[in-house]
């Protein structure tokens, strides 16, 4: 879907702030003159305060209920919240990627219609549900179940590495590590490598602007960032 002219400014609600993904696309909603209002939803306070930032703290995304009533009103969601598969079984896995997601996204969309829902996934899902690695094909079912929701736009945001915004505090150790490559990285594997802003950037700019595709590997980031 993509619209011609540029919408409202933008209210979002952004989970996963605690993250270096999270961490990174709230920066630069604050930065941005084209986004009025932000809301964090986090288990643990951020310690972030800016004019434009509310906070809700809240211990059970599986249940938003007692938080409803203080989610309406927002026409994006930039959903940055996840695990790493690395040492957990499918079971768990699946309950917080694909279940929580789910009802987190249930929930926006019973009360904000009018919504873009951008949810950050990974290089290599697997959309068929298929392969044989798990966190793919879980990442995969939960971007198709996301699409059929009556979301105004969904997006999965596929990124591969992403480099770090200077300056914010949950950046992983092993991307630390790797920093100083990226100069490298963006000429060997240019369409594996983003900066951490860019896909804040296009998480904006599809919101306003849309995008003709759903589903946005990381050469699509770039080319919706630097518009």
């Amino acid at each position: 879907m993509t619209e011609n002219l540029k919408s409202n400014k933008i209210k979002a609600i952004i989970t996963g702030v605690t993250g270096m993904v999270g961490e990174g696309v709230l920066h630069e909603c604050l930065q941005s003159d084209d986004v009025e209002a932000v809301l964090i939803i986090n288990r643990k306070p951020s310690g972030i305060v800016h004019p434009k930032l509310k906070e809700i703290i809240h211990g059970d995304f599986l249940n938003l209920g007692p938080i409803a009533d203080r989610l309406i009103g927002y026409n994006a969601c930039y959903f940055c919240l996840g695990i790493s598969s690395v040492g957990v079984k499918e079971q768990e896995y699946t309950r917080i990627t694909y279940t929580l997601t789910l009802h987190v996204a249930e929930t926006l969309v019973k009360h904000n219609p009018d919504m873009t829902f951008c949810y950050v996934s990974g290089a290599s899902t697997d959309s068929t549900e298929k392969g044989s690695s798990m966190w793919a094909r879980v990442k995969g079912k939960t971007e198709n179940d996301l699409m059929k929701l009556p979301f105004k736009q969904v997006f999965a945001f596929r990124p591969g590495y992403m480099h770090p915004t200077p300056g914010l505090k949950n950046t992983l150790s092993f991307v630390k590590y790797l920093s100083w490559l990226y100069p490298l990285f963006k000429v060997i594997f240019p369409n594996a490598v983003s900066t951490l802003a860019q896909v804040g950037q296009a998480m904006i700019k599809v919101t306003q602007f849309g995008y003709d595709k759903n589903v946005l590997e990381v050469k699509d980031i770039k080319i919706v960032a630097d518009r």
